[in-house]
């Protein structure tokens, strides 16, 4: 029962590929992590952005098995330390399958708000989307590291 990352945007430069397969290269078992990458919107100057976002959604949405448990990446999220991130993480595993949603350049729509049983916020700051890959794949590989008590992550003195 692997984890799935489903984000918006197919083309990202090769630093973010090679980043993002480093860290799920390393989640094995239960903790494998699978991405899923749904296509942006085409975006030109006269594009209707609510329509694009919405459409983003149903694409996001179509990829999401029922069962899953569902969090989405937004800065409007809850932010938690590592140890946190871990507990929970711990717990939504064994609840169901997890499904980590990232947005479009306009964000995820309220259809896929609502369909999410969480939201984890990784900062205040507005990140570019093709980084967040690398950040929440990094983010579960040091959880998975604490559940496991491998030696990757070591706590705050």
């Amino acid at each position: 029962m692997a984890m799935r990352l489903v984000a918006v945007g197919t083309r990202v430069p090769a630093w973010v590929t090679a980043g993002y397969a480093e860290y799920a290269r390393r989640l094995t078992g239960p903790y494998r992590l699978e991405l899923t990458e749904i296509p942006a919107g085409h975006r030109t100057r006269g594009a209707d952005l609510n329509r694009l976002r919405r459409e983003e959604g149903e694409r996001i949405l179509g990829v999401i098995p029922e069962e899953a448990f569902v969090v989405t990446l937004d800065v409007r999220g809850r932010m938690r330390s590592s140890e946190a991130l871990a507990q929970d993480l711990g717990s939504w595993l064994r609840a169901s399958r997890v499904t980590f949603v990232i947005g479009g350049a306009e964000g995820l729509p309220a259809a896929c708000h609502e369909r999410a049983n969480d939201s984890w916020s990784l900062s205040p700051l507005t990140l570019p989307h093709a980084l967040v890959r690398v950040f929440v794949a990094e983010q579960l590989y040091r959880a998975f590291a604490t559940l496991t008590d491998k030696p990757y992550h070591r706590a705050q003195e």
